[in-house]
């Protein structure tokens, strides 16, 4: 009976639930009940981790109990299996739960089985198939492993003796896989990571948000820069990973290849002062790493809010109507329109200064100028296709453009030389930032790009005065 039932366990741990299923069912036929094949039977229907076959344990595990109703063995995995069903779903199976562990607690209050049981609820199960999971318990273990061992190489000969004393152990065959690996010479890196994870998540997320901040307050730049860095920071990440998966491909060989035939007998003993360790229940989460992801996340929030906040923010000007602007008188052209159309505008005026009809470089300036909320404005709605300069296209003949300095003020000035309906040739700029937008349009026959940039920053330095927060 113990040669089946151990043929039966290394099924399981091979991952051939359906072969260790039928093992038992066979041996309970042809012998009778048996505690132990009880056992093993609904371990397995536990090992394919969907709702049928644990329903399928359950009925295992109360045949079990029927016939042997104070095995300590069936009760604690029994209380392990309703432990970790959602309340919801099956709440009549979670309070007969509580049942069994009272029954456990009395037959026997200092067992490993009752330990398990009372920490199922909030730890991961190591018979999960859900990659997250199956990975989380590798990681714990192996930091652990570490930890308690004084160099690399002793953590990793330490659990490969662990994994030889219990050749039908899935997660400590996977333990030494995963300790060999990264005990390899050249692997600090990927150990350290292992060991700090969260730590470097912590890193990771503060240099994100640092350029998520610049790139919204004083340094914008391309959000290609922030996904590059996501990517880099992400890269050591990724090798862990799969240096993870290798071991635990290894470990899966090796448990397939410790699987017994039915002539083998039992299992060869351990070798002896090497026994395997109980390996203790694997937290869902740490008070380390919560205190860490607590501390992401209040730095995301913070950096969050206050990039938020000052994407928002917006310079305050006031606009000023002069009479006069260089010798020439100014004339009110009213919105025409366009003031009233733009969201956002606090204040306005569409002047023009010169006869209106002379020539020469620098008359008939024609200058708009608002102020107020445009936060929202960018480079584009001044240049691109469907900002300022592409309307100005579908009304005049533009022959040459060009991005100009912004200066102090920043923001975005596009200048472009056009034809405009009356056959002059004259120079139109505009500008735009998140408080003002405007542009100034004039004769400009004879005038080179430095003269057309100068003569429209003075534009915008005259009618945009900045006024206090």
């Amino acid at each position: 009976m113990n040669d089946i039932r151990t043929r039966a366990e290394a099924f399981i741990a091979a991952g051939r639930p359906g072969e260790a299923r039928t093992a038992a069912r066979d041996a309970l036929d042809a012998d009778g009940p048996d505690a132990g094949l009880f056992l093993v039977l609904a371990r397995a229907h536990m090992a394919e981790d969907d709702d049928d076959h644990d329903d399928a344990a359950e009925r295992a595990f109360r045949q079990g109990l029927d016939a042997f109703p104070d095995d300590i063995a069936l009760l604690g995995g029994y209380a392990e299996l309703c432990a970790r069903t959602d309340a919801f779903e099956r709440p009549g199976r979670r309070a007969r739960g509580e049942e069994v562990i009272a029954r456990l607690r009395e037959l026997a209050p200092h067992s490993a089985e009752l330990r398990r049981a009372d920490a199922a609820g909030t730890s991961v199960s190591t018979g999960s198939k859900d990659a997250a999971s199956v990975r989380r318990v590798q990681i714990f273990d192996a930091v652990a492993a570490f930890a308690a061992a004084p160099t690399p190489a002793g953590a990793a000969a330490q659990t490969a003796r662990w994994a030889a004393a219990a050749p039908h152990d899935r997660r400590l065959a996977v333990l030494a896989e995963t300790t060999s690996a990264l005990a390899a010479p050249g692997r600090a890196w990927p150990r350290t990571l292992l060991c700090r994870a969260s730590e470097y998540r912590l890193l990771g997320t503060a240099l994100v948000v640092l350029l998520v901040v610049l790139r919204v307050t004083v340094l914008p730049m391309p959000y290609g820069v922030t996904v590059a860095v996501l990517v880099l920071l992400s890269l050591p990440d990724l090798a862990l990973r799969r240096l993870l998966g290798r071991a635990r491909d290894r470990a899966a060989a090796r448990l397939a290849d410790a699987v017994p035939s039915e002539a083998d007998g039992s299992q060869a003993p351990a070798p002896e002062g090497f026994g395997a360790p109980e390996l203790p229940p694997v937290p869902r989460f740490t008070r380390r790493e919560l205190a860490f992801a607590g501390a992401g996340l209040a730095l995301v929030l913070i950096a969050g809010g206050a990039a938020y906040a000052s994407s928002l923010a917006y310079p305050r000007y006031r606009v000023v109507a002069h009479d006069e602007f260089r010798g020439a008188e100014g004339a009110d052209l009213g919105a025409l329109g366009t003031a009233g159309s733009m969201e956002g505008v606090e204040d306005s005026l569409l002047r023009m200064y010169g006869s209106g009809t002379d020539t020469a470089d620098g008359d008939q300036l024609v200058v708009f100028a608002a102020a107020g909320d445009f936060h929202r404005v960018r480079a584009q709605d001044v240049s691109g296709r469907y900002g300022m300069l592409g309307g100005l296209e579908e009304t005049t003949d533009v022959r040459e453009d060009w991005s100009a300095d912004a200066g102090a003020r920043g923001g975005w000035v596009q200048c472009a030389r056009i034809t405009d309906l009356t056959g002059l040739r004259r120079a139109v700029c505009m500008w735009a930032d998140k408080g003002s937008v405007g542009s100034a349009s004039f004769v400009a026959e004879h005038m080179g790009r430095a003269e057309i940039e100068e003569l429209a920053a003075d534009v915008r330095e005259a009618f945009l005065r900045p006024v206090a927060g």
